[in-house]
């Protein structure tokens, strides 16, 4: 391996084995015997300290982003709420993160909580869910192909080492279904994965009648024949696509089913799906989920997004219905409070501006329905900020708070240049309020530090934490430097009327910068400092001048 040719300091490697050593040890990966697994669960994972840091950290992570009218928390007039959503009741822990150890959905967190308040009543229900499930892939029972006379199931599949189905087959097999998506990997042995096309041939059998969608999802580059008649025609190679046709089935009826595809370009995609035995019932869940909001004084619509390792987004709206269930409850008059589950960024223009409460509580861990009941009850007060910014459309990306200056206006002809909710935002059920800024130095020497002191008031009813955020900008380098840079953080609780004196500690560190030599270094200059609640909302400002 390189890493052997003496360019990495061996001190370097020997540091990176010995954390990953420590670790194994740590875990009892060496001991004799193995640690068993039920006593790791046992003396672990179902430790009540190890509980309460989950709710700990569930509660501090929940972003408050609107809250009009003082919808939350709920008021003690509330006798009944409508819960909507499927992630009311999953308890999902986002990708890599195992099964969970007695997870508390949000369902059963609001159940628990109910006898600090006066709600009586909650109705659940799942609504549409985040995936439209208007189409599925074509089930092995329907595909049938002839086998010496005899029926078997799947279709015969006929694969080629070329784009135009010419010549002899290189392989050809048996395939159950069509339902493939290769990579990096050919289709077949002998076949190169950025070359090659494939002909499935057999019947396909309807198990009911009616009239129903059948088509294709995947790479274009593909034909659709059902009974010798050519239904569905892309085979020009342009983008993935969608096709369906509308076709007339009868039940028990076989039909000659052929599918054609070729790819010239690897990451090739292809399924045979239909909706037959697939129940229009997004929409009777939508009706259920609006008819629980008429029943309740409040809406909960608690909505997800889906995402992970090769399941990127293509778009940052809501999948599947969930938004137009946002809008059709709000559409009630009811209060809606919409709760964000999921890692990224959401986009809302379809729906933000009808409805008066949204919080993000991300994926809030094996305690998370615990936490999002108190703050929905007012039980804790959130104080989480944003660690990413919001766009209000995908067309702004990339955005970032940190970005460089570019000499021009940040807006677009037909939308502003600033985020829906910036980096560092998040509300809180109390006001705060920033003043009295003082530097200990206004100059300093660049081997120097400074500190930067301010007073923080709760200005508001209840008791509560602010995270206060301390951005720096060089405001001239001998490189291009960001506009601003987050630099230090804390986390400050105060009861109402409480004032605290809360002060930074400008470093060597915060003030250093790589430059054109990728030499670390801390120039002379003027450096603006910055400090509020969020990259958007500064509240104090002043300059440090750094001298040689």
């Amino acid at each position: 391996p390189p890493f052997f040719d003496g360019s990495i300091d061996q001190k370097r490697i020997d540091d990176a084995v010995s954390r990953i050593l420590r670790t194994k040890f740590e875990l009892g990966l060496f001991d004799n015997p193995y640690v068993s697994e039920e006593e790791i669960k046992t003396l672990q994972f179902n430790m009540n300290a190890h509980r309460q840091l989950a709710l700990e950290a569930a509660l501090k992570s929940i972003v408050l982003l609107k809250n009009e009218n003082h919808v939350l928390p709920f008021d003690k007039k509330i006798k009944s709420i409508a819960l909507i959503g499927e992630d009311a009741i999953d308890a999902r822990l986002g990708g890599y993160s195992g099964p969970g150890n007695n997870k508390i959905n949000i369902l059963e967190g609001i159940k628990r909580e109910l006898t600090k308040t006066s709600v009586k009543t909650v109705i659940y229900s799942p609504g549409p869910g985040i995936k439209s499930n208007e189409w599925k892939v074509v089930p092995a029972d329907y595909l049938l192909h002839l086998d010496n006379g005899k029926k078997e199931q799947g279709l015969k599949g006929a694969y080629f080492d070329n784009i135009l189905l010419q010549g002899s087959s290189k392989i050809e097999r048996i395939d159950n279904k069509i339902d493939f998506h290769w990579t990096f990997n050919s289709p077949a042995n002998g076949i190169e994965n950025d070359f090659y096309s494939i002909r499935w041939e057999g019947n396909l059998k309807s198990p009911i009648t009616g009239n129903f969608k059948i088509g294709i999802d995947g790479d274009d580059g593909y034909r659709l024949y059902l009974n010798d008649s050519l239904v569905i025609d892309h085979w020009q190679k342009q983008t993935y696509s969608t096709s369906l046709t509308n076709y007339h089935f009868e039940k028990n009826k076989e039909y000659k089913i052929k599918i054609e595809f070729f790819e010239p370009a690897a990451n090739g995609e292809i399924k045979l799906i239909w909706n037959v035995n697939i129940a229009n019932d997004w929409r009777q869940k939508m009706t259920a989920a609006v008819n629980a909001a008429k029943k309740c004084d409040v809406a909960v619509v608690v909505a997800g997004i889906h995402e992970g390792e090769f399941q990127d987004r293509a778009s940052l709206a809501l999948p599947g219905h969930q938004e137009e269930v946002i809008r059709q409850i709000a559409a009630t008059g009811k209060p809606v409070v919409v709760v964000l589950v999921g890692g990224s960024a959401i986009t809302m223009n379809s729906w933000l501006d009808k409805i008066p409460a949204l919080i993000d509580v991300w994926y809030p861990g094996e305690a998370g329905g615990t936490a999002i009941a108190k703050v929905l009850f007012g039980n804790y007060d959130p104080s989480g900020k944003l660690p990413i910014t919001f766009p209000m459309s995908e067309a702004q990306l990339p955005l970032v708070y940190n970005h460089k200056p570019t000499g021009r206006g940040d807006d677009y002809y037909n939308l502003s240049g600033l985020p829906l909710y910036p980096f560092g935002y998040g509300l809180s059920y109390t006001t705060f309020n920033y003043s009295n800024l003082q530097l200990s130095k206004d100059s300093i020497l660049k081997t120097d530090s400074a500190q930067v002191n301010f007073t923080l008031k709760n200005t508001g009813k209840v008791e509560g934490d602010e995270v206060v955020q301390l951005y720096i900008r060089d405001m001239v380098a001998s490189v291009v430097r960001p506009v601003l840079e987050l630099k230090g953080f804390q986390r400050i609780h105060l009861k109402p009327g409480e004032a605290k004196n809360i002060s930074f500690r400008i470093t060597r560190e915060m003030l250093s910068m790589l430059d054109l030599h990728l030499t670390k270094v801390v120039e002379p200059g003027e450096f603006r400092i910055m400090i509020g609640s969020s990259s958007r909302d500064l509240k104090l400002k002043t300059n440090l001048v750094v001298k040689e």
